[in-house]
Parts: structure tokens; sequence; C-alpha cells
């Protein structure tokens, strides 16, 4: 695979949103970034708040930046605070270190990009990621 895809992309995004739905989770907005960190596809439903897209793709930039889950980057800033805050400003404050987002990597293991969501709490955040890239055929990291 060269590359994650428009398609692939807005299927995660539509997988990731059923689940929400199915949980009935508070309103979401969802994010995939490509291997890059540069916008995919993005959504956010009706009544979500107007920061959910920008902690999304916080999110998901971090991830992809660092290539790991947000969940790995939110304990690792656990045990290391000074360089995540030096990461955040370098940054530009587009790093977010919270749970809530997870790579897109394909069938052999290579990154694709990362898709993050906010509206829930950190671990409905990363549910409905997952479940967005799993039922997409691909792999969350």
């Amino acid at each position: 695979m060269t590359g994650l895809t428009l398609e692939q992309a807005n299927a995660i995004i539509a997988a990731a949103l059923r689940r929400s739905a199915q949980k009935g989770y508070k309103p979401m907005a969802v994010v995939v970034l490509d291997a890059a960190g540069h916008l995919k596809a993005a959504q956010r439903q009706d009544g979500a708040s107007m920061f959910r897209v920008d902690i999304a793709t916080g999110k998901a930039w971090a991830a992809v930046g660092m290539d790991a889950s947000s969940r790995t980057l939110a304990q690792r800033a656990k045990d290391n605070p000074n360089f995540f805050v030096t990461l955040a400003a370098t940054a530009q404050g587009r790093f977010l270190p919270q749970t809530g987002a997870v790579l897109i990597k394909d069938a052999a293991g290579a990154v694709l990009g990362a898709v993050g969501a906010s509206g829930g709490t950190g671990d409905e955040d990363e549910e409905i990621c997952i479940a967005g890239v799993t039922e997409t055929g691909l792999q969350a990291g």
C-alpha cells in the first residue's frame, strides 16, 4: 500500500462514529491524518463542541509524530513531563499526548497515519478510533 486514501479515511470515520452511536457516547469529532501529519478527513457530529476537532487533531498529530498511540504518549508524559511540555511548545500547541488516538497501519505494519477522536472520555475516544481502523481492514497501533 502506498498511502492512506481518502476513501479509507472516510471509512474509518464512518465506522468510528457508528461505534460511538452504538455505545450512546456524547457527540464526537473524529480526525484522520496521513503519515506526514496532514489532514486527510474530519467530521464533527451535531452537538459536539467547537474544540473537538482541534483536540482530536492534536491527539492524532502527537501519535503520528511520535509513532505511538496517544495512550502510550500520555503515560510517557507522566514519566517525563518536561520533555512533553517542550514538545508541545515546539509543535506550537498541536501536540496533545492524551488518550484518544491510535496509529493506522497496513497489513505489513507500516504507519499510514493516525486517527484521533474527542467528545467522550479518553477510553471512549480510543475505543471508537480502534473500531474505525479495524472495521476498515487496517491495523490499529
